[in-house]
């Protein structure tokens, strides 16, 4: 007679073996790198037919996949940016056994890259214009 009681008060299957425990989180895993640093902002950041002054950046890279043209220059961080005013132009040329790909300002929006020198000239940027703002002639006070 206690048997029954027993079985009638503890309806559970589970009473009988003692507790289990259920999981309360999912299982997530590891992750590999953390996601610890943030993202460089590589890549181009002017594109062709753009206009771009002195100084703008038209490519950061690491390594050289563009390779400065005409009318641009190339940082020591392989940034690419512009040394006159004009609009941005990518070209491919055989290079050794392969294409290379390059960039480089052009004056007009018409012309094209690699410019061909003997048909056209040379080109009439001259580079010792001065074209940051205009310093006044005062001379400062002297300091007593």
């Amino acid at each position: 007679m206690f048997l029954p009681l027993v079985l009638q008060v503890n309806k559970s299957p589970f009473s009988l073996l003692g507790s289990i425990r259920t999981a309360t989180k999912r299982a997530g895993g590891t992750v590999r790198n953390h996601g610890g640093s943030p993202g460089k902002r590589l890549g181009l950041k002017k594109f062709s037919d753009q206009h771009v002054i002195p100084g703008n950046i038209i490519v950061r890279q690491r390594g050289t996949q563009f390779h400065p043209g005409q009318n641009v220059k190339m940082g020591q961080d392989h940034t690419i940016y512009a040394t006159a005013p004009g609009f941005v132009r990518f070209y491919k040329e055989k290079w050794m056994s392969r294409e290379r790909k390059f960039v480089g300002v052009v004056l007009d929006r018409g012309e094209k890259l690699p410019r061909d020198e003997a048909a056209f000239g040379r080109s009439r940027y001259c580079r010792l214009v001065n074209l940051g703002p205009a310093k006044s002639s005062q001379i400062p006070p002297a300091r007593l």
